[in-house]
């Protein structure tokens, strides 16, 4: 697999990286390791995690397996604290003592002395933002990680960090698809311009790019899943059914699937550090990993481009 240089720093990546945000709500440990084994051996390293995953199920899942389903040592291990889940209700704390309690905890749980990358997962307009980067610069300077950087920032936010920050920020985490292309307006040009790579969530529209919600709803989809409903239901709106349907056409004539197009379309995408997909089995794994393969069209991409822009 493809590696990439994150931003402006010597962190290689892989092109594609594996999210483990239903790790532990849906996945297992079984299905986990059968995961990280097709993907490692496919040349993939990037694995995207985070403290407010599952209530840090999928960190614990994911730390079972280090060192023997898969090498530590192989891996570009990125996790992420400020946010947290309790009891339905989505908290932001990126205090100093939330910040350095929620890595450690992460580290404990990975069983890792080390993150390759750490982000601070969303802004808070409660806690003064150099509180927040000098726990992110501790946390540096201790080696309890390697590389910081953010994630959910809007592009002033992400441009203000990464000017005030006592150390280079290297990394900007964002929901990026043919299905949501907002960033590329303000945060996409600001973390150009301060050297952060993107690593781009949800790179097939929370499933919806895949092209299984055409016409209906699978029952064994996340849509239909009460707890993951709300997450997908934002894009199963007409406009954005054209554009699947665009996917749709186009990869009957590349003999690609839908979820592949996307993806080869995103990753073409300038600045584009990786796709992080999120699949549920190891097929669905080993149809994504083929999205490397593919050679969009010129004229193919540029439909899509002209499609999606102006349905968002």
């Amino acid at each position: 697999m493809q590696q990439r240089f994150v931003g402006d720093s010597g962190l290689r990546a892989s092109a594609l990286g594996l999210g483990t945000m239903t790790w532990g709500s849906g996945i297992d440990e079984d299905v986990a390791a059968d995961l990280l084994r097709i993907f490692c051996d496919a040349g993939g390293n990037l694995v995207d995690t985070s403290a407010g995953y599952t209530n840090g199920a999928a960190e614990a899942i994911l730390g079972q397996h280090l060192g023997h389903t898969v090498a530590r040592q192989d891996l570009v291990l990125v996790s992420k604290a400020g946010l947290e889940y309790r009891n339905g209700h989505r908290g932001v704390d990126t205090s100093r003592s939330a910040m350095l309690s929620s890595l450690d905890a992460s580290l404990v749980r990975l069983g890792t002395p080390y993150l390759d990358l750490w982000l601070v997962d969303a802004w808070d307009p409660h806690v003064p933002l150099q509180e927040t980067l000098s726990a992110m610069d501790l946390a540096l300077n201790t080696g309890r990680v390697r590389y910081v950087g953010f994630s959910n920032f809007t592009g002033w936010q992400s441009a203000k960090a990464a000017v005030q920050a006592p150390f280079t920020a290297v990394a900007h985490q964002i929901e990026y698809s043919l299905l949501q292309r907002q960033a590329e307006a303000e945060v996409i040009p600001a973390a150009y311009d301060a050297g952060l790579g993107l690593l781009a969530w949800a790179p097939l529209g929370r499933g919806v790019l895949s092209g299984k919600y055409r016409g209906q709803i699978p029952t064994d989809s996340r849509a239909a899943n009460e707890e993951w409903a709300d997450y997908v239901e934002p894009y199963l709106a007409t406009r954005p059914s054209r554009i699947v349907e665009a996917l749709w056409t186009a990869s009957q004539g590349l003999d690609s699937s839908p979820a592949q197009l996307a993806l080869a379309w995103l990753l073409a995408q300038e600045n584009v550090s990786s796709a992080i997909v999120g699949p549920r089995s190891a097929q669905q794994l080993q149809q994504l990993l083929g999205a490397e393969e593919v050679r969009l069209p010129e004229q193919i991409s540029q439909v899509l481009s002209e499609v999606s822009e102006r349905a968002n």
